[in-house]
C-alpha cells in the first residue's frame, strides 16, 4: 500500500496565512506529528531533505505528518520573527490539529532553527496539554556561527535530543554546556554534520522508534 502524496492546506495565523504540507498515512493514523524546517534566512523550507525524509518515514509508520512553512516561506505570509512568532504560529497549528483529530497523540519533531521553534512550542504546551513525544535534531543553543543567538530553554526531560558531533551550524559543545546542569542525555552521531550526512537514516530510525514507543491510544497528557 503506497503512501498518499502530500497535500497543501492553509490556516489563518497571527501574521497571515500559514501553509501546511500534510502527508496522510495509508491506513488509520496512530497520531499527529508536526515537523519543522531549517532557518528561513538560509533558504530553509519543508522541502529540505531532513524534514522531507522525516515526514516520509513517519507517514509510512502511521503518523499524519504535517510540515508547516515558517513565516515568509512558500505560501506562508509574514516575516521572520526570530523563532518567537514562529512558535506562536506552531501553537495555533497544534491547537487546530488537535481539535480536528481528538484523541490522537501529538508529537513534535524539530530540526535546526525549527528545533528551537519546537523547543519553545513544547514549553508552551507543557502546562495544559503537553506533547506526547518531542524530538529535537541539531538544536541550536546560544550564539551560533552567523551571529544569531538562541535562548536556552527548559525543555521537558523526556525530549530526545539528536546531534551531529561535527555540527558547525549548531555546535555540540554549546548544547552540552546547556545540558550539563540537568544532565539531559544527548544522542551524538560521531563524525556527523548539522544535516546528519551519512547517517540520516540511522537518526530517523531513532525518531521512528521514539514515537513508536508511545502506547496505542496514548493521549497528549504525558508527564514531563
Amino acid at each position: 500500500m503506497s503512501t498518499p502524496r502530500p497535500q497543501q492546506r492553509f490556516l489563518q495565523g497571527p501574521a497571515g496565512q500559514i501553509q501546511l504540507t500534510v502527508t496522510e498515512p495509508a491506513g488509520a493514523p496512530r497520531g499527529l506529528v508536526l515537523i519543522s524546517h531549517p532557518q528561513p534566512l538560509l533558504g530553509g523550507s519543508p522541502r529540505h531533505i531532513v524534514p522531507h525524509s522525516i515526514a516520509r518515514r513517519l507517514s509510512d509508520a502511521g503518523w499524519i505528518a504535517v510540515r508547516p512553512s515558517f513565516r515568509g516561506v512558500d505560501g506562508s505570509e509574514g516575516a521572520y520573527a526570530e523563532g518567537v512568532g514562529e512558535a506562536e504560529d506552531a501553537f495555533l497549528i497544534a491547537q487546530t490539529l488537535r481539535a480536528e483529530h481528538p484523541g490522537l497523540p501529538l508529537a513534535l519533531v524539530g530540526f535546526s532553527f525549527g528545533a528551537h521553534v519546537y523547543a519553545r512550542l513544547a514549553c508552551a504546551l507543557e502546562d495544559e496539554a503537553p506533547a506526547a513525544a518531542i524530538v529535537l535534531m541539531g538544536l541550536p543553543v546560544g550564539l551560533v556561527p552567523g551571529g544569531r543567538d538562541y535562548a536556552a530553554l527548559p525543555i521537558p526531560r523526556r525530549t530526545l535530543l539528536l546531534h551531529g558531533q561535527d555540527d558547525a551550524m549548531a555546535p555540540l559543545a554549546s548544547l552540552l554546556d546547556w545540558g550539563r546542569a540537568s544532565q539531559h542525555p544527548v544522542t551524538v552521531f560521531p563524525g556527523a554534520d548539522h544535516f546528519f550526512k551519512g547517517c540520516l537514516a540511522q537518526a530517523l530510525d531513532q525518531v521512528v522508534a521514539h514515537l513508536a514507543a508511545l502506547p496505542d491510544g496514548a493521549s497528549d497528557r504525558i508527564p514531563a
